[in-house]
């Protein structure tokens, strides 16, 4: 099948961005494979997956792709670190773009049922203690998602706040001054905890945690991250088995609609 009859699917762009990303083909030793299958095609077939929440044997035949080349595929470039490295790169454009507003940064978590189990999976003490796991999402003042992550279920969510904030400071690029430094960190009750808060301090970042037992007005503040959780939770795949890949996946997508919109 020729290109057109799947370009709908990904964004216009969106693989210019991703192709260097993409680690060589390897040529399977018995023969065939993958390696008559446009790299382009199998990622068209990926990102249909996520945002339809299909099986991988469910894939239209207008890719031209198995299921088993599909998802060895995927696997293979999850292994590889693709889809945070993509996410990183449409951030940098966005940065690039004067889209990303860092004065403050916000943390929050989400609950995700796991009725097929995964590796990150654990007792949700908020679903009766059956599996699940926990997103953990830090954006910009915006909503953008800047960091992802994925712990289970009973984890505390402040246990994420140093992960979140260390992979946002990790952003950067040297050769070209770009610094991802978070001016105030907002967050809910359940981050107020003293050896955070200085924690924080020791790395010069505000801080707007609403304290417990104290009614706050930092919930005007939040709800962009309650956004950013409704925009990534309607990527249908996203379920405990292979989470973070195609989570990593959700951000960039959601990442470069929002450029796209913002610079045509």
């Amino acid at each position: 099948m020729g290109r057109g009859t799947w370009s709908w699917v990904v964004p216009d762009g969106l693989w210019e961005i991703a192709e260097p990303l993409i680690p060589p083909s390897r040529v399977r030793p018995q023969g065939g494979g993958t390696r008559d299958t446009p790299d382009e095609t199998l990622f068209a077939a990926i990102v249909y997956v996520l945002v339809s929440g299909c099986a991988w044997r469910h894939l239209p035949p207008c890719f031209g792709v198995s299921k088993s080349t599909a998802h060895r595929r995927f696997m293979i470039w999850s292994r590889a670190g693709v889809w945070g490295r993509l996410h990183e790169a449409v951030l940098h454009r966005l940065d690039d773009a004067g889209l990303i507003d860092v004065t403050r940064v916000v943390l929050d978590t989400a609950h995700v049922r796991a009725k097929g189990g995964g590796a990150h999976t654990g007792p949700s003490p908020v679903d009766r203690g059956k599996p699940g796991s926990k997103m953990h999402i830090l954006s910009d003042a915006n909503g953008l998602p800047l960091v992802v992550g994925i712990s289970v279920g009973n984890v505390h969510d402040s246990e994420g706040l140093k992960p979140m904030v260390e992979g946002h400071q990790t952003q950067h690029d040297p050769c070209r001054g770009r610094y991802f430094k978070p001016q105030r960190l907002h967050a809910d009750k359940a981050y107020d905890i003293p050896h955070l808060r200085k924690w924080l301090w020791g790395k010069h970042i505000g801080i707007r945690i609403a304290r417990k037992g104290v009614e706050s007005s930092e919930g005007r503040r939040r709800w962009v991250i309650e956004r950013t959780m409704s925009w990534l939770s309607g990527y249908r795949r996203l379920s405990p088995r292979n989470y973070l890949a195609f989570l990593g996946l959700a951000a960039a997508l959601c990442c470069y609609k929002r450029l796209v919109r913002l610079t045509t």
